[in-house]
């Protein structure tokens, strides 16, 4: 009450020169204040100096005893405890590329969707194996001279929709001189699974699945082989699969997966056919009856037919004619297990031609038979290889890119290139 009537009493000539007198003292200290943050930004040495002060009386203010301890941990961790385990999708090109995506990203559409992409490749590349693995789950690598290597799922680099991935030869230690040729998902290193390889010489060995639950970084040997020799393809079974072989020449064999007994990693393994002079494995892996088997050959030549009419033999054998090989269509180049029609495969040549047809689009056609014509070979050209495509679906409106390199066999085309000799056995 007294110091409101003080200020009452006071005149307001001198209420006004109060005011000013404030605000001209806060035009001088703004001033200040402007010409000494113009020397900071002048003067480099000033702002460590700052910094320095700063610090020094945060740590004067609040730089009590720390209440919380550290202590060791007495228990086992393991980093796998630490990482969710959630399914993903792994993707491996063609020239060798790999990485894993959540399944979330590939939406579900309806029937007649244009898709989305599911990796951006080079024009040379494609998508070529495609598994669903968890995190915490194995993919088991071997390589052409016999060697397993192990990668963790969740160490495979994780990528975007589109991108390309990472080199494989970066993900595990494999030697210059070494190509991997098959890829396992394991899941389980459990003793009712087996692991079934097949060599070009036409070796067979089976080797139980437990038998590899101990990774190396380095890798191991998984198989042991010559010189002249390298690994065609290896496959998991579960001990009561059919195997099924094609080799260069056009000869097949099927037989039961229990005429090969289990052995141990460092033995040689078993004769799966009997083998031609200059003839070789161009293909091995499991055969279900109501599967087919796409045959190519070196000409450009190729046919589906049904796995049941390959019959069962025992193992060792010569085998039965698979397709009948002539200077018309060539040597065989490939052949792979199909289920059907909407399944797609793609055809390389050694000028690096590629073609990318529709299984649907392939003529069934008996064993004892040429083939149709599936690719136009230029001159000095041939089939270099032939590989199951995982589909690269696009986003709508995109458009499909490439260049037709054959038209489809008129009737009486396929008639003629669909004559062969009598069956042998």
């Amino acid at each position: 009450e007294a110091q409101a009537k003080a200020i009452l009493d006071m005149r307001l000539q001198r209420l006004t020169g109060l005011e000013r007198e404030q605000l001209e003292n806060e035009h001088k200290e703004l001033l200040a204040a402007i010409e000494d943050y113009k020397d900071i930004l002048g003067n480099p040495v000033r702002i460590p100096q700052i910094m320095k002060d700063e610090l020094t009386a945060i740590k004067d203010k609040f730089g009590d005893d720390r209440r919380s301890q550290f202590l060791e941990y007495e228990g086992d961790i393991d980093i796998e405890d630490l990482i969710t385990e959630e399914d993903m999708v792994i993707t491996v090109s063609h020239a060798g590329y790999i990485k894993r995506i959540s399944p979330e990203t590939y939406r579900s559409q309806g029937r007649g969707g244009r898709g989305i992409a599911a990796m951006s490749t080079k024009e040379d590349d494609f998508v070529e194996s495609l598994f669903i693995s968890s995190t915490h789950d194995y993919l088991m690598l071997f390589s052409d001279r016999g060697k397993a290597y192990w990668l963790k799922v969740y160490n495979i680099p994780e990528g975007g929709r589109t991108s390309r991935g990472k080199a494989v030869i970066n993900c595990v230690d494999i030697e210059p001189d070494e190509k991997i040729t098959a890829f396992v998902p394991v899941e389980e290193f459990t003793p009712d699974h087996f692991l079934v390889m097949v060599t070009a010489k036409g070796i067979i060995k089976k080797v139980d699945l437990s038998a590899f639950s101990n990774p190396r970084k380095a890798g191991i040997i998984a198989m042991d082989l010559p010189e002249d020799d390298f690994l065609v393809n290896v496959f998991l079974t579960k001990g009561e699969d059919d195997v099924l072989i094609v080799t260069r020449n056009g000869k097949a064999i099927r037989f039961s997966e229990q005429d090969v007994r289990a052995m141990g990693r460092t033995a040689r393994g078993v004769r799966a056919i009997t083998l031609k002079d200059g003839d070789v494995i161009v293909s091995a892996d499991r055969a279900a009856e109501s599967d087919f088997v796409l045959t190519v050959t070196e000409k450009g030549y190729g046919k589906r037919t049904e796995v049941s009419e390959y019959r069962k033999i025992k193992r060792g054998g010569q085998g039965v004619i698979n397709i009948q090989t002539s200077e018309r269509n060539g040597k065989v180049v490939g052949a792979v297990e199909v289920e059907g029609a909407d399944e797609e495969i793609m055809i390389i040549t050694q000028k690096g031609i590629m073609i990318r047809q529709s299984v649907e689009d392939i003529r069934v056609i008996g064993r004892n038979a040429q083939g149709v014509r599936l690719i136009r070979i230029g001159e000095g050209d041939c089939v270099a290889a032939i590989t199951k495509v995982i589909a690269e679906e696009k986003e709508e409106g995109d458009e499909e890119s490439g260049e037709a390199t054959d038209q489809p066999p008129t009737e009486s085309e396929s008639s003629n290139e669909n004559s062969g000799e009598t069956e042998e056995e």
